[in-house]
């Protein structure tokens, strides 16, 4: 059963098809308004934490689909933005495939009876992709401002971060894997 919590997740979940459907179709009215949306989803993430930390309502489903929307998210986006010719395949396929590695150690750890944990630097990885992300969709200048530099320069931060933070879920694993080779 679906609490408040994983309600507000699933949201999420079903907001990326709008979103990726959107950027299909750019312009700068529309971009603007993806872009805000794109917010606003991002935003559920810090939403349903709280909803399930507040009402003690966290759940193994919970643990589950949050990730999960949060990869489906930040992943579908930088295609789409691949596809338009906005973001470059590399980065994209460093920062997929990070985030692949670090599901696949997170489950093979669980199998072994021990927890890698999000630390702070997945989380600032995780806030400065939403950050960089923003400039990107709304591609169009505004104001006089071009918002591609800015964001190509953010998310050039934001991948050297998520870079850094996968390093060091891949240390922290395989010290985890050699602790436990030695106590057995």
């Amino acid at each position: 059963m679906l609490n408040s919590a994983n309600k507000v997740t699933l949201i999420r979940i079903l907001a990326v098809p709008v979103l990726v459907l959107l950027l299909h179709f750019p312009g700068k009215i529309l971009n603007a308004l993806t872009m805000i949306g794109f917010i606003l989803v991002a935003l559920t993430d810090l939403a349903d934490g709280f909803i399930a930390r507040r009402w003690n309502l966290i759940s193994n489903l919970g643990k589950f689909l949050d990730p999960l929307a949060d990869k489906l998210l930040i992943s579908s986006v930088l295609i789409m933005l691949v596809a338009l010719g906005w973001v470059q395949a590399w980065i994209a396929i460093i920062i997929i495939g990070r985030e692949i590695t670090v599901t696949g150690l997170r489950a093979i750890a669980a199998d072994q009876g021990y927890v890698l944990a999000a630390d702070s630097f997945g989380k600032l990885k995780a806030i400065l992709q939403v950050v960089a992300l923003c400039p990107l969709i709304l591609h169009y200048p505004w104001w006089g401002l071009d918002p591609q530099p800015i964001g190509q320069g953010l998310l050039l931060v934001a991948l050297a971060l998520t870079v850094f933070s996968g390093a060091k879920y891949i240390y922290h694993f395989f010290r985890e894997i050699d602790h436990s080779d030695k106590a057995a």
